[in-house]
């Protein structure tokens, strides 16, 4: 998806979202990126905790939209961790 300043609103997922498939994650970090909404508006509107949006913008702006994928984030998170844990001996 491409950021595009003239994103309106109506470009946004329902408020009643509960399936929140990579072009609709995609959207509400846009929005944000973009200025449309405050990441506390988006929280509240999508009853999304902050701890969870943000991790949706880092994935975004990291691993642009394959980072938004349920799948990628696993894989990252786990090859991030891989990297801090110490193996054992």
């Amino acid at each position: 998806m491409k950021i595009r300043p003239d994103m309106f609103l109506a470009d946004l997922p329902p408020p009643n979202t509960r399936r929140w498939v990579v072009r609709r994650k995609a959207a509400v970090v846009a929005a944000v990126l973009i200025g449309k909404m405050t990441i506390e508006e988006v929280c509240r509107t999508y009853q999304l905790s902050e701890e969870e949006f943000l991790s949706w913008q880092r994935a975004f702006t990291t691993h642009g939209l394959a980072g938004l994928r349920v799948t990628r984030t696993q894989q990252y998170r786990r090859s991030r961790g891989a990297r801090i844990r110490p193996r054992p001996l």
